[in-house]
C-alpha cells in the first residue's frame, strides 16, 4: 500500500483529542490532510447534528463511524426499550452524517447475570436490525477487553462477536476490531479469518507495558506491546478495504496540543502501514 493510499484510509477518531470541540476536530483534520473522521455522540450533542453535517461538508470530510450505540442490558423491560430508542436515534444521526457504521459497546450485566445480559444484547440487536437496514447504517459489534466486562460490555472476545454476527447472518451487522481489546486473545487470528467479509471497522492504538487506568491508558502506535503489523496484515488479508481508525484514549495525550497529536498520529500510522506493506523474510 503506497503512502497516498494509506493516508486515504486513515480516520481520526475525535476522542484522541478529547479537549477539542467538534469544530476544532474537523478543522484539525483538514489542516493535517486527514479526510475521514470518527465522531462521538456526546460531542455531536454539544455542537448540534445539522451544524456538524454542514461543517463536515464544507471541510470535505467523510465520517467512518459514530460512537456509540449499544448498552442493551437493563434491569427492566422499560429501560431496555428506552435503550433501543436511543440506539435508533444513533442510527438516525449516523444516516444524517453519512456515517456507514454505528459502533456498539454492548453493555454490562445489570444484576451479575452475564448469560442473561448476553441474551439481552442479542435481543437488542435483533430489534435494531430492520431499523438499521432501512437507514442504510451497519451495526458494528465491538468486543471489549475482559477488563471492561463489569462496566461496559459483556461481549469480550471476537469469537463472541462472530457468534452474534453469524446468528443474524445480515449484511447490516458486522465486527469492529480494536487492537486494544483483542490483541491478547490466543484465538485472535483464527477469529479474524472467521470474520472475513463481516469486518466493518478496524481501530489502531497500543497497549502499555505498565497499565494505569485501563479506560484512558491507550498508547500511540509503537509505544506499547501490541504486535500491530501482524494484526493489521491479518485484517487486510480478509479483504477489508474500509477506513482504519486511530482511537487513543489517554489523559497525557489529551493535555497536548491537538495539531501536535495529529502530526505524530499521522507519522506513526504511515510508518506502521509501510511496515505492514514490507515483505516479511
Amino acid at each position: 500500500m503506497d503512502e497516498e493510499t494509506a493516508l486515504s484510509r486513515l480516520s481520526f477518531n475525535q476522542i484522541t483529542c478529547d479537549r477539542w470541540r467538534m469544530d476544532e476536530a474537523i478543522e484539525g483534520c483538514a489542516r493535517a490532510g486527514i479526510s475521514t473522521i470518527s465522531l462521538w455522540r456526546h460531542k455531536l450533542a454539544e455542537y448540534g447534528l445539522e451544524v456538524t453535517a454542514r461543517h463536515l461538508r464544507t471541510a470535505k470530510l467523510q465520517v467512518s463511524s459514530l460512537c456509540r450505540g449499544g448498552y442493551f442490558p437493563a434491569a427492566t423491560a422499560a429501560e431496555r426499550q428506552a435503550r433501543i430508542q436511543d440506539n435508533q436515534r444513533a442510527i438516525e444521526e449516523a444516516a444524517t452524517l453519512g456515517a456507514p457504521v454505528v459502533v456498539l459497546v454492548c453493555g454490562p450485566a445489570p444484576d451479575r447475570d452475564i448469560a442473561a445480559a448476553r441474551r439481552m444484547v442479542a435481543d437488542g440487536i435483533a430489534q435494531l436490525l430492520p431499523f438499521a437496514a432501512a437507514h442504510g447504517v451497519r451495526l458494528g459489534i465491538e468486543p471489549l477487553h475482559p477488563v471492561f466486562a463489569a462496566d461496559r460490555s459483556v461481549i469480550t472476545t471476537l469469537a463472541e462477536a462472530n457468534d452474534l454476527i453469524e446468528q443474524f447472518d445480515s449484511p447490516w451487522v458486522g465486527a469492529v476490531i480494536d487492537v486494544y481489546h483483542v490483541w491478547w486473545d490466543p484465538t485472535l487470528y483464527a477469529q479474524i479469518s472467521r470474520a472475513t467479509g463481516r469486518i466493518v471497522g478496524f481501530h489502531l492504538n497500543d497497549w502499555p507495558a505498565n497499565m494505569g487506568v485501563p479506560f484512558n491508558s491507550r498508547q500511540m502506535m509503537g509505544d506499547g506491546v501490541i504486535e500491530l503489523d501482524r494484526i493489521t496484515r491479518a485484517v487486510l488479508a480478509t479483504g477489508y478495504i474500509g477506513p482504519i481508525e486511530v482511537e487513543i484514549l489517554n489523559t497525557d495525550l489529551w493535555a497536548e496540543p491537538g495539531d501536535i497529536v495529529l502530526a505524530r498520529l499521522r507519522e506513526r500510522y504511515l510508518k506502521l502501514m509501510h511496515d505492514v506493506a514490507t515483505p516479511q523474510n
